[in-house]
């Protein structure tokens, strides 16, 4: 027994069950098995999501009949919304209902969101729109058809809310962080994980933009509910071969706001707890900075342990990351909206008798990040690694930092590309002619779509680890959501951007940063004032990476 013990406990999951609630063995459970299910089933949401946000602009503006502006405003605070559920969805993920029943009932809230979405597609429509000089003349969609619309388009937000933190956190779940060789391969989870998200993505953007625009809308919508349908399908059938957390008999979230509770009722400590506090302060690992001295009054009296009070210093260490990687966020926005508009006044014709969708320029986003992943997976972290010997070639903050540098330069190349097209729309006399299409190649925009997708590859998978690797392990589902909540929270503030410029730039009759007319617009303002403020937040970013302290050093 002396000998065989030993062998046992070494091949046993730490701190995971089966589906029937009992220990599983690393060799039957888990790991690449079990992650190429959930893979499986992101990147059906992903292909269902992206058949929907990624021409959502265009819909808004062609067949509800918005305004440029209005229309890049719904879109921003629709994606802003879908990324701040997961908030409320890793929330109850990670207190009441475990990941796996979300991601069930989730999906069950989506693929009703997307059904009733294809029917409003479906409806009659009476919106037609045209120019009467410079403006534009619309005659609105029928009121049912954008109720419909609107509850639609939010059901979906609320389903890829419980989705989308809960799906990943069980991938990388599925992979033991104390086994060496399963913490590496879940490092390149991330990593492959992304891969399929944007190869689904890129798949999407390309079909069904052309079949939208081309075919029928309501058959552009149907396509992604079909999709989510045979997503919950392969989810289910990994049930067996999942990794499941035991669950904490006391919710993480309670602990934690107890710490953050007990600290404020203990800010002015008494004379008698003095000697108490100064105890229990040598206890823990020193910090000079004030919000940890203040979390630490939440020892006094022994109601919080020292295991909580760290988790809580753990959450708080993020919030500078979180909030300087803000104006990457807004960069990460524009792709979807202005963007797409600069691409449908531009030459798309790729041979005589086709011109490619729009929106389907997005799909070079999605081919830079399938490109570049294994480039970096496979050449840039070895490399990395023989010159820095750290197991992951650089640090998390690292990348992420890599990647904000390149959102930077996207904007400043978008500018300059925007400039060059509006002065060609002026050498050939179209700037009061919209609908004419600009005799510039779209291909002039292909750099900042490029740029894009490998500034992605950099930030986007490097906060996904971050925030997966460095709150508590219970609360991994949130981790993955507060990653989320950085893209939603820029999509709010690009809406609030747009909405200040327009009331700000188009009074008195003038014409806008955001006409309808893009030839007589201004985005080219917007793309360098974005470029400003992203350098602003990159600076700030890296006063508080250089400073930052890992929560566990064998990940970094």
């Amino acid at each position: 027994m002396s000998i065989e013990t030993p062998l046992l406990l070494d091949t046993v999951a730490n701190a995971v069950v089966d589906y029937k609630g009992q220990r599983v063995l690393r060799s039957n459970s888990g790991g690449w098995r079990s992650a190429c299910f959930i893979i499986g089933v992101e990147v059906a949401e992903r292909f269902a999501y992206y058949g929907i946000s990624c021409n959502l602009v265009m819909y808004l503006t062609e067949q509800l009949g918005q305004s440029t502006a209005t229309a890049a405003e719904n879109v921003n605070t629709w994606s802003g919304t879908a990324s701040l559920l997961p908030l409320l969805g890793a929330f109850v993920a990670d207190s009441y209902l475990g990941r796996y029943r979300t991601i069930i009932i989730a999906s069950c809230i989506y693929i009703l969101g997307l059904g009733l979405l294809t029917l409003s597609a479906m409806l009659p429509s009476i919106s037609t729109s045209n120019y009467v000089g410079k403006n534009k003349v619309t005659l609105a969609s029928s009121e049912l058809q954008v109720n419909l619309f609107f509850i639609s388009l939010y059901l979906v937000a609320v389903g890829q809310g419980g989705h989308k933190p809960c799906v990943q956190a069980f991938g990388a779940d599925q992979f033991d962080g104390e086994d060496p060789v399963e913490c590496r391969a879940k490092s390149s989870f991330f990593n492959w994980w992304y891969f399929g998200l944007c190869a689904s993505t890129s798949l999407a953007m390309l079909i069904l933009a052309y079949v939208q625009e081309n075919l029928s809308w309501g058959l552009g919508f149907g396509i992604p509910c079909v999709a989510m349908v045979i997503a919950l399908g392969v989810f289910l059938l990994g049930t067996r071969t999942y990794r499941y957390g035991i669950k904490e008999v006391k919710s993480p979230f309670v602990r934690i706001g107890q710490v953050f509770v007990t600290a404020i009722e203990n800010w002015r400590p008494k004379p008698s707890e003095i000697a108490i506090e100064e105890e229990a302060c040598r206890t823990l690992p020193q910090h000079n900075s004030e919000q940890f001295k203040f979390l630490n009054k939440a020892l006094q009296g022994k109601v919080c342990t020292v295991s909580d009070v760290e988790e809580a210093k753990a959450v708080l260490r993020l919030v500078p990351i979180w909030a300087t990687s803000l104006g990457y966020a807004i960069v990460f926005a524009q792709t979807s909206t202005f963007f797409t508009k600069q691409g449908a006044t531009l030459d798309r014709t790729i041979f005589p008798g086709f011109e490619i969708p729009a929106a389907s320029l997005q799909f070079f986003i999605g081919l830079a990040v399938v490109f570049f992943i294994p480039v970096y997976d496979r050449i840039f972290v070895p490399i990395a690694r023989a010159i820095t010997s750290k197991p992951f070639g650089i640090t998390m903050l690292q990348r992420i930092g890599a990647g904000m540098l390149l959102s930077v330069i996207c904007m400043v190349v978008a500018a300059l590309v925007e400039i060059k097209r509006l002065k060609t729309a002026k050498e050939y006399g179209l700037v009061d002619m919209p609908d004419v299409t600009i005799p510039m190649s779209v291909w002039w925009l292909l750099p900042q779509y490029v740029l894009s997708g490998i500034a992605d590859v950099f930030t986007i998978v490097g906060l996904q680890e971050f925030f997966y690797d460095q709150v508590p392990s219970e609360l991994r589902s949130v981790g993955l959501a507060l990653y989320l909540s950085i893209l939603g929270v820029g999509n709010f503030l690009s809406s609030f951007l747009v909405s200040i410029i327009e009331e700000v730039t188009g009074g008195d009759g003038k014409d806008s940063w955001f006409a309808d007319n893009l030839n007589r617009a201004h985005l080219d303002y917007f793309y360098w004032l974005i470029a400003g403020i992203s350098a602003v937040a990159f600076t700030t970013y890296l006063y508080f990476a250089k400073s930052y302290i890992y929560n566990r050093q064998s990940t970094i």
